[in-house]
């Protein structure tokens, strides 16, 4: 059976996975190599030194990690959390709707904040949970930055202002997936403590790498966290990164090019200047 297209490009119209750029094609079209390599170091080394720029962060550590962004929220989770831990999680779209189904599944104490698809985050109804919250239940608040299925952003200053009203520990995790390249984000600036997303949006890659970055309070967190985890655990790049190794285990050398090309085209059009883009673009439609 010939599953090949036509002449010409196959265009994707779709919220993601998006169009790659043929400079980031090219740069992802190489033979496999050793990612024990001087080479294959000093490429990752650049990696996590410049996403932290897209993050916008300065004491966030990143992992690069070989999977889609629902190992991305898994990674998130699983390691700074435990078993019947409460969270506050919000619900306003498919996406947030998985992640929610996904916690369950992890055997989370959910506390789901709905509102009707199309609309934001309900922060009211934080505000009254934290207020009544004296004993710190709550261990950490889910929220999607951008909902991809209606295209709402929600305001995580809010978010960050509500925790230090109330003098309140939990931790903030965001799924960035489509906003991350797209829309501002300042996970320092913003107090922001896990932050997940994945290639295949405005990053401009195939699927297949799960991008985490976890602030000093999350990886405090997650040597105390008792969920179940090895794939996605922490731990295991950690070890690596104190001896320069960088990888626990093989990762994708085509995908670590292709990242090193994307982000080569968001610096060389200036990260400020397409995130303005993506603004115009977004009043146009």
């Amino acid at each position: 059976m010939d599953f090949a297209y036509g002449p010409g490009k196959n265009h994707l119209f779709v919220p993601g996975p998006t169009n790659i750029p043929e400079h980031v094609i090219r740069a992802m079209n190489r033979n496999n190599e050793n990612h024990r390599t001087p080479a294959i170091t000093a490429l990752t080394k650049s990696l996590l030194d410049d996403i932290t720029k897209i993050f916008k962060t300065t004491s966030g550590t990143p992992f690069l990690i070989p999977t889609t962004g629902t190992g991305a929220w898994e990674s998130a989770l699983t390691n700074t959390l435990s078993p019947g831990d409460r969270i506050v999680s919000f619900l306003i779209g498919q996406f947030s709707l998985l992640w929610i189904e996904q916690q369950k599944q992890l055997n989370f104490n959910v506390d789901v904040v709905e509102s009707d698809w199309g609309e934001s985050a309900n922060l009211d109804i934080l505000e009254s949970k934290l207020a009544s919250d004296k004993t710190h239940a709550i261990k950490a608040i889910c929220i999607v930055h951008n909902e991809t299925t209606t295209g709402v952003t929600n305001d995580l200053t809010k978010v960050r202002k509500l925790l230090d009203e109330y003098r309140h520990p939990a931790l903030i995790i965001v799924d960035a997936v489509s906003s991350i390249g797209a829309i501002d984000l300042r996970m320092d600036e913003w107090g922001i403590d896990v932050v997940v997303t994945s290639s295949q949006k405005a990053l401009s890659l195939p699927t297949g790498m799960g991008i985490v970055v976890a602030s000093p309070k999350a990886i405090e967190a997650s040597k105390s966290a008792k969920s179940l985890r090895s794939f996605f655990d922490w731990n295991g790049y950690l070890k690596f990164y104190k001896t320069g190794a960088y990888w626990p285990y093989t990762p994708s050398i085509q995908m670590l090019y292709g990242l090193r090309a994307g982000l080569d085209l968001i610096f060389e059009e200036g990260f400020e200047n397409v995130l303005l883009r993506h603004k115009r673009l977004a009043k146009a439609t």
